[in-house]
């Protein structure tokens, strides 16, 4: 027995020695093999539960099930990689105090304005039109989207606001760090709908984008850059599921959002870069 312990105590200071010096990809495709890895057994087991074949088309019912299970698993991934290299949460960014709290509730409060904005132009113009009796649907919705935009929010940015872009920091110039924790961040977004998501992966880039740039401007905080994105979850899931708005067809679908989602067209990319301009002026 203490012959094993003494080989196991070996084997785990071995282990952070090649952590703490391993090479920034290492520890980022150690990372995500981990995370996948952890989550496949859960995976299967819902996927089962939930009679969900993998030839059929993902849906909204075998969707969220899956994406909590996989988002809980997150923390406990990123506190193995924190233990592993010798870091911390709030070399991340994450640190649960008051100023977090605050600068959450105004990256909230700021990304559902900017999305008020960018809809009440296109009602405005004429590109879309409310449906006024379908409002009364936000009281039932609103609370468990909150909380599920919250944890997305969280998750995301946690990974790769947080972590990801941390890492890539340590060996890069932060623009370059900047553009490919962005760039992944865009593309994993494939691995729930494809159909869909490739018009919107310039979007989610530049969301990326915006979203480190929350970040810089909080300080190194995650607080600014979870708030925003749990605000555009939220609002977007919101007028989705109440079915609040109707596109005209007036303009084409490259102007409103291909699939009727923001950010696969011109709109989208305007409501990102309003963002990042109020970010800007904030950071000024």
């Amino acid at each position: 027995m203490v012959a094993f312990i003494g080989l196991w105590e070996l084997s785990a200071n071995n282990l952070f020695v090649y952590f703490e010096n391993a090479p920034v990809l290492v520890v980022v495709i150690t990372f995500f093999i981990a995370w996948v890895g952890c989550w496949l057994p859960i995976a299967t087991l819902l996927a089962a539960a939930l009679d969900f074949k993998l030839n059929q088309p993902l849906k909204d019912n075998h969707k969220l099930p899956l994406l909590i299970s996989l988002y809980l698993l997150a923390p406990f991934i990123v506190w193995g990689a924190i233990w592993l290299t010798n870091s911390s949460f709030a070399n991340y960014g994450f640190l649960i105090n008051i100023s977090l709290i605050f600068s959450l509730c105004l990256g909230f409060t700021l990304g559902v304005l900017s999305l008020v904005v960018i809809f009440s132009g296109q009602l405005w113009l004429g590109w879309c039109k409310l449906q006024p009796l379908n409002i009364k649907q936000i009281t039932s919705i609103a609370l468990p989207i909150f909380l599920v935009g919250l944890l997305v929010g969280g998750i995301e940015e946690l990974v790769f606001r947080g972590f990801l872009l941390t890492q890539l920091g340590q060996n890069y110039p932060i623009w370059l760090a900047a553009i490919i924790s962005s760039l992944i961040f865009a593309l994993l977004h494939l691995v729930w709908e494809q159909r869909e998501t490739i018009p919107q992966l310039p979007g989610l880039w530049l969301m990326g984008m915006v979203l480190v740039l929350a970040r810089f401007v909080n300080g190194g905080s995650l607080g600014i850059a979870w708030g925003l994105h749990s605000g555009w979850v939220w609002a977007i899931a919101c007028i989705d599921t109440a079915q609040l708005i109707h596109y005209t067809g007036n303009v084409p679908e490259w102007v409103t959002g291909k699939n009727k989602k923001p950010l696969a067209g011109v709109t989208g990319f305007v409501c990102m870069l309003l963002t990042g301009l109020i970010l800007g002026i904030l950071d000024w």
